[in-house]
């Protein structure tokens, strides 16, 4: 089980309302289906959402199934945010 909260050091998604030159949110969720990880957290809105300052971490990951994945934790050092099968995807996904 990891003690540190896993950072999110990238995120290019830039319709989140979370995204100003990167995530402001305290913490994202990361969900999905089998086989692919997404930000459950991103939100396109025209609504300005988040910190004053960039500062967002991985507060959950539903992936079990990823390798970085320990007690429903993150245990990569960071983690990017992107395009993949979806808008807003994990890029650092990795299944077992």
């Amino acid at each position: 089980m990891t003690t540190e909260v896993t950072e999110v050091s990238d995120c290019t998604v830039h319709t989140c309302a979370f995204n100003h030159d990167g995530c402001t949110a305290y913490a994202i969720t990361v969900s999905g289906s089998p086989e692919h990880a997404s930000c459950a957290t991103f939100i396109d809105t025209s609504e300005t959402g988040g910190l004053p300052m960039v500062l967002a971490h991985v507060g959950a990951c539903q992936r079990n199934e990823c390798v970085h994945n320990s007690h429903l934790m993150c245990n990569k050092h960071d983690v990017k945010i992107g395009s993949g099968s979806d808008l807003a995807d994990c890029l650092s996904y990795q299944p077992r």
